[in-house]
């Protein structure tokens, strides 16, 4: 079984704070995303592996472990450690020495059987697979597993397969899930008696940005509707909508579409509100005709002073 380097899956330095290492992981999600790039298997391959790293990376409790697991192991190689040679047992079992356990001897059940056993050995072997081996009158351990869905999804509402002890679930993710949001499935955790917790995590969308259940997105006009008013297409959720902008509006200048933002995720039937900030573009190339009237149209300003 080999050892995997989290911190170079996500491009991150191995003292790198908890904000790095989220800004790292959102940014390559949201580029090796199965949505934007359908059918293609490499990119699924480097998904699932930059959420496993992060799985690691962004829970302070599997990241102490895992640090203090690699200083063991390049401590090992820079003794000469023979390839394959590294003694797991100590961190499948909790303690040091032990008998040496191969993968072979591990039994199911731990968080490698999620989403299609999307994670590796090693995840499995150090994170889950060991503690779920062992025989245990008491309630099984709540499971705990994170989920990337797009702002879209989130918008919608989305559906996410997994694998759980040889059983295909189908788990319902609602509209207006953020960042954050736990989907609980009763019974789904360990020993088949713990829970599992799905914790969302929403992508950034190129397009809008969510404070809230508000949504702020960016709209392009010409001058000639900013200064005279008119109407201008706005894309939402649901399709492009018809903004009404009004005369002297100002570059910068944000106007509200009531209802048109994400919806509650306590109550779908109502939404926050989407705002259209205006980005004024001005005319770069104009003609003789076009720049005489923008001079008389100064000259006109001038005296009005």
């Amino acid at each position: 079984m080999d050892y995997k380097d989290y911190y170079r899956v996500l491009g991150v330095s191995r003292d790198a704070d908890e904000k790095e290492i989220k800004r790292a992981y959102r940014k390559l999600a949201v580029q090796y995303h199965p949505d934007k790039n359908p059918d293609d298997q490499a990119a699924e391959d480097r998904f699932k592996e930059i959420n496993e790293a992060y799985e690691v990376l962004g829970d302070r409790e599997k990241r102490a472990k895992y640090d203090r697991l690699g200083a063991s192991y390049q401590a090992w190689e820079r003794s000469g450690g023979r390839p394959g040679g590294f003694d797991w047992s100590q961190w499948v079992s909790g303690m040091p020495g032990g008998t040496r356990v191969e993968m072979g001897d591990l039994g199911g059940g731990g968080l490698g059987d999620l989403f299609g056993g999307g994670f590796s050995d090693f995840f499995n072997a150090i994170f889950g697979m060991g503690g779920a081996a062992r025989p245990t009158s008491r309630r099984g351990r709540d499971l705990e597993q994170r989920v990337s869905i797009t702002l879209a999804e989130a918008y919608r509402g989305t559906t996410r397969a997994l694998q759980r002890n040889g059983r295909r679930l189908e788990v319902e993710i609602p509209p207006g899930a953020r960042s954050g949001t736990k989907v609980r499935l009763s019974g789904k955790g360990e020993a088949g008696t713990g829970d599992l917790y799905l914790r969302i995590e929403v992508l950034p969308d190129e397009n809008f940005t969510r404070e809230g259940d508000d949504l702020y997105t960016e709209v392009s006009l010409d001058l000639y509707t900013a200064v005279l008013g008119g109407e201008i297409p706005v894309n939402t959720f649901e399709g492009p909508v018809i903004l009404t902008v009004p005369p002297g509006s100002q570059p910068g200048q944000s106007i509200r579409l009531k209802g048109r933002g994400m919806p509650s995720l306590r109550d779908p039937s109502r939404h926050g509100d989407l705002y259209a900030r205006l980005k004024v573009i001005l005319p770069r190339h104009l003609s003789d005709e076009e720049r005489q009237l923008f001079a008389n149209l100064a000259a006109l300003r001038g005296k009005k002073r």
